[in-house]
């Protein structure tokens, strides 16, 4: 079976930075086998989360949730806006809200790989702020994850990721959600977070310093 791994984040910017290194992530699902599919929150445009409109929540809602809910893994990515997540990102996991009556509820057991992308040196303030979402969505985020930090040297003037390294660690990442969410679909006996971890570790030996 080929799994699907959905990836959600960017920014509202024309020309995203944290969109540009989700999709390198994803073409490292893709490599990995999977189809693969982005949920640009720029093109999304979700109207601001309010608990009182869920039950006649606009279709672009709905098809995000579903999308989100229907994937066997994904991956987020967000720049980082003082010192957190963007808003725009924050509202779209807050939308994943209306997920929770489903059964089994939110992203229950779904493997995420996580991303940042920071014009300084404190993206890992982002995936911290993540994680959190993760847990309280029931899913599992792998450790290993990527923090892009000072951004703005990482790509070229195309919007290309320029840095080797950077986009080795971003496709490995894919790569790795793709084979954490395929061992644990294969055998619901394996420990979750014990094999989120080995991943990391297994990651973290072949990635080069960047």
């Amino acid at each position: 079976m080929t799994l699907k791994i959905v990836g959600l984040g960017g920014s509202l910017r024309t020309s995203s930075r944290s969109r540009a290194v989700l999709a390198v992530a994803l073409d490292g699902a893709a490599a990995a086998g999977a189809t693969v599919e982005l949920l640009d929150l720029r093109r999304l445009e979700l109207p601001m989360f309010n608990p009182e409109h869920e039950a006649d929540a606009p279709a672009t809602v709905r098809t995000m949730i579903e999308t989100c809910y229907e994937a066997d893994g994904m991956l987020w990515s967000s720049p980082m806006y003082n010192g957190s997540v963007s808003g725009s990102f924050k509202n779209a996991i807050d939308w994943l809200h209306m997920l929770g009556s489903r059964e089994p509820s939110f992203l229950h057991d779904e493997v995420i790989g996580l991303i940042s992308a920071a014009g300084g040196t404190q993206g890992l303030q982002v995936v911290n702020t993540m994680e959190f979402s993760v847990r309280s969505l029931r899913a599992w985020a792998v450790p290993y994850v990527v923090p892009v930090a000072q951004a703005t040297g990482v790509f070229a003037d195309s919007g290309d990721v320029q840095n080797r390294a950077v986009e080795q660690q971003l496709r490995l990442l894919g790569e790795e959600v793709v084979r954490v969410a395929e061992r644990l679909g294969r055998d619901r006996a394996v420990p979750r977070q014990l094999e989120c971890d080995e991943a990391a570790e297994r990651v973290g030996r072949s990635v080069p310093a960047s």
